[in-house]
């Protein structure tokens, strides 16, 4: 008998069938996350023969935790080049996609924080999300002068789902392991913690991407959603809609080559360049969070944002330059200044240089050229092996530049896009440290 093959729709359509709130003691969250490593774990997912079943019981149990199990699926769905394409397609639903909260609660939440403003958009608002993500969901609707818009609401409890998560160990050495070895684990999760609850006030992430738009207006190759204030709230954030294709519906068009290297210089540029250029960036560059439309990429979501004062900036300018160099003292010199302790020479020093240079591995050479992979090898090998690497003491608030970074080149990978990152990185250093 032929095996059942997954389909990454059906999987979304089933979920999107069955509403549920978030679970938020710390108990029962345990019980969720220790039965999906049960029903799959990478183990599974990497076996002789995918199992169908057991990948998709893993998408519906983060999917129904949402939360920091939900992101974890996430990030496995496009960093981890090592799953088979259709485990790899169905754990990325997870994207876009989990148990959307009901709409009774949805609705509520908005007129909790809308008041009587909350009326005419409610009258408006999609009963079916547009999306349900690990934070919140996406409803459409249309404001009382029939712009089209799109309502971000948060799930209800996620906030204290996100504590609880964190109280769980298996919560917080998850993300300090898969985020950045290296780091001190305790600082690490503190770090996460704190960046997992912002993501939670979307009044917060409101005036992130009002900040994006101003800094971004003049650029034509990309798009940031314009926000209205007055619809938004604590836990509502209401910005014009976009329409767009995701990644893999671009590709399913197959674009000619120079469109994905277009392409692949924006979204460098874009996450990447703003913290050269600006002091901040979005950490969080997975595919759910990004559309193409006529040539050009729309930032979705602003929830995972952080910011570097001018000094960090140009040490970590300093440090792009050492490792692209090859220069030893330039590269402990850069280390100290941005706060982490000198690897010295020898044995740590070869450990730090060989983590640096996976960090920056498509920028060293010159010349246009594909972007391989997500996640190097070498960085896998390095985490087998961290000893070394722990007595840096790398700070904490770093961690989410190897977010960005490795996430990026897992969508540059993945869109086919040949772009001279040594030359766009050599250009954006180069302006940060002559700022």
């Amino acid at each position: 008998m032929a095996r059942k093959r997954l389909s990454p729709d059906d999987v979304r359509d089933r979920l999107a069938a069955r509403p549920s709130s978030v679970p938020t003691s710390t108990l029962l969250r345990s019980f969720h996350a220790a039965r999906a490593m049960l029903d799959g774990g990478r183990a599974t997912l990497l076996g002789p023969g995918v199992d169908a079943g057991r990948v998709e019981a893993v998408v519906r149990s983060l999917g129904e935790l949402k939360g920091v199990a939900m992101k974890v699926g996430q990030l496995v769905s496009y960093l981890d080049d090592g799953l088979p394409d259709e485990a790899r397609a169905v754990l990325g639903v997870l994207q876009t996609w989990s148990q959307p909260t009901p709409f009774a609660q949805i609705e509520a939440v908005v007129r909790g924080d809308l008041g009587a403003r909350a009326g005419p958009l409610c009258e408006r608002l999609s009963r079916f999300p547009a999306a349900s993500a690990s934070i919140g969901q996406v409803h459409r609707a249309r404001l009382p002068d029939g712009t089209l818009c799109a309502v971000k609401v948060r799930h209800p409890g996620i906030d204290h789902a996100i504590r609880a998560d964190f109280r769980a160990a298996w919560g917080g050495l998850a993300v300090a392991n898969l985020l950045l070895p290296g780091v001190d684990v305790g600082a690490a999760v503190a770090e996460a913690q704190a960046a997992f609850l912002e993501e939670c006030d979307y009044g917060l992430e409101a005036r992130r991407q009002k900040r994006f738009v101003e800094l971004w207006a003049n650029d034509p190759r990309l798009a940031i959603p314009h926000v209205f204030d007055e619809w938004c709230g604590p836990r509502v954030l209401t910005s014009r809609w976009h329409e767009g294709k995701s990644l893999d519906g671009l590709l399913g068009t197959s674009p000619p080559q120079d469109e994905r290297d277009r392409l692949g210089e924006t979204l460098y540029d874009f996450y990447v360049g703003s913290l050269y250029r600006f002091g901040l960036f979005n950490a969080d560059p997975h595919p759910g969070n990004l559309l193409f439309h006529r040539g050009r990429a729309v930032i979705l979501d602003h929830g995972c944002v952080r910011e570097l004062p001018p000094k960090l900036v140009r040490g970590w300018a300093a440090l792009s330059r050492g490792v692209r160099a090859d220069d030893a003292a330039e590269v402990r010199l850069a280390l100290i200044g941005l706060g982490a302790v000198d690897p010295g020479v020898g044995r740590a020093y070869d450990a730090t240089r060989e983590l640096l240079r996976a960090f920056y591995a498509p920028a060293l050479e010159p010349g246009r050229r594909r972007v391989r992979t997500g996640l190097p090898r070498s960085m896998r090998e390095l985490a087998l092996g961290r000893r070394d690497l722990l007595r840096l003491h790398l700070p904490p608030r770093l961690l989410f530049l190897l977010r960005v970074r490795f996430g990026l080149y897992a969508v540059l990978a993945r869109l086919g896009a040949e772009v001279d990152l040594h030359a766009r990185e050599t250009e954006l250093a180069a302006g940060a440290l002559a700022a």
